[in-house]
């Protein structure tokens, strides 16, 4: 556990929360949905209880008290298949080659995303995960003006270059960053 982090919820993490309600969930062909940084499983947990939404997840967090948590409190109360990875989430996406058709990236160690996850070579992988038609939801602090300054940069210099053709949603203090518009 980290010092400044903020553990997600339920459906009490708003950023999500609010992309999920501003997605056409049902006009999008998802199955395989991939979550890099579990947190407590707010993400799972709001598709299926607060979106009627039971996909395939694989879900991705480096810190075991954290997996253990999220099985405690929500996992093993969904209904929809799971697999729990315990690894690095570069890692992981380095080595595994399968694709998916949502991947929530929500990676912080405290309140800012790890350099590592803020390159080219790992958005590139991003995109190799992603189905031709799949969609991404990068999330970014967006509070402050530190924040701000920083994702902006990260997002129409980086961001863009690999997903050119990217879009953002401005949520509660954070953008969640999308490989693609979705004409919301």
């Amino acid at each position: 556990l980290t010092k400044n982090a903020i553990y997600s919820f339920a459906e009490l993490y708003l950023n999500f929360y609010e992309a999920f309600k501003k997605i056409p969930l049902d006009k999008l062909n998802l199955d395989k949905v991939m979550v890099l940084g579990l947190g407590l499983g707010s993400i799972p947990y709001m598709l299926e209880e607060k979106f009627n939404k039971r996909y395939n997840y694989t879900l991705v967090e480096i810190d075991e008290q954290i997996i253990y948590l999220a099985n405690k409190y929500v996992l093993k109360y969904l209904k929809s298949p799971q697999s729990i990875i315990c690894a690095d989430g570069l890692h992981f996406i380095a080595q595994h080659e399968e694709q998916y058709d949502m991947i929530c990236m929500d990676i912080f160690l405290d309140d800012v995303v790890p350099t590592p996850f803020e390159t080219h070579e790992f958005l590139q992988l991003l995109k190799k995960r992603l189905t031709p038609d799949g969609i991404l939801l990068f999330n970014r602090l967006y509070l402050t003006l530190e924040d701000k300054a920083k994702t902006e940069e990260f997002y129409y210099t980086t961001f863009k270059a690999i997903f050119p053709k990217g879009d953002y949603l401005n949520v509660k203090g954070n953008w969640i960053l999308l490989n693609r518009s979705l004409h919301l």
